[in-house]
């Protein structure tokens, strides 16, 4: 039975962002049965849920923004069973001419979604995929870290007496960084390659562990390696291109 020949059945909207997701809900022919807004929280995709679910049998969810505003969402209905399609943002020239409207958003992904209109995956952000974006992210922190630290650096030497500015020459941004900083992006990478199977940072865990390191013990080391493999990145980006 299709959505159409059920007329029990329900298909909710989303126009996500960043604190505040606006929820619509229309019957199998379309028909608007209602606009909410909810907060972007565990508790309010419970809400959201079951809300949606007041109106009838839930049977598919549009999503706007699967992998950014909605991505939390999305892996919240996904979680609970309920089937979810990527529904394209309305193109903004569009959107500029006719006014922005959250509910007439949130109605619109409902029917794209019924229709049919809106077929497209949710994106994944999770697994390998994931540990890769958070590794590059904490990366990009640390040669941020590094150029800052280094421009400080310089500015100091620069305004200081000659005897100090000698004692500093040869000193490298990477000794002055912001270690806590560092060891916490360091951590993340390492508890994010946990989280998933066959990850190298999973399967170098795991031998440590089989070599007799406690879990503590083996993370520790999974944090140095990892920091050997940033400190050569940041090695590669300091050589002339």
């Amino acid at each position: 039975m299709t959505i159409v020949e059920n007329p029990d059945a329900v298909v909710g909207g989303v126009d996500t962002h960043v604190d505040m997701h606006m929820a619509a809900v229309v019957n199998h022919v379309g028909g608007n049965l209602g606009v909410e807004s909810f907060r972007t929280t565990q508790a309010g995709y419970r809400q959201l849920v079951s809300w949606l679910g007041s109106h009838g049998e839930l049977v598919l969810v549009g999503v706007e923004g699967t992998g950014s505003y909605g991505v939390g969402l999305a892996r919240y209905l996904a979680r609970a069973g309920i089937a979810v399609v990527e529904v394209d943002r309305p193109n903004r020239q569009t959107r500029h001419r006719q006014g922005k409207s959250d509910p007439v958003d949130a109605v619109a992904a409902a029917r794209a979604a019924l229709s049919g209109q809106a077929t497209g995956l949710p994106k994944a952000r999770d697994g390998n995929v994931e540990a890769i974006r958070v590794f590059m992210i904490a990366r990009r922190s640390a040669v941020d870290t590094r150029i800052e630290t280094l421009n400080q650096l310089r500015h100091v030497v620069f305004t200081a007496t000659p005897e100090i500015r000698a004692k500093f020459t040869g000193l490298t941004a990477i000794s002055l960084g912001n270690k806590a900083a560092v060891n916490h992006a360091l951590h993340l990478i390492a508890i994010t390659q946990l989280r998933y199977p066959n990850t190298e940072g999973r399967v170098f865990y795991e031998r440590k562990l089989a070599e007799g390191k406690t879990k503590k013990e083996a993370i520790r080391v999974l944090k140095r390696r990892l920091s050997d493999v940033v400190y050569r990145h940041l090695q590669t980006d300091q050589q002339p291109r």
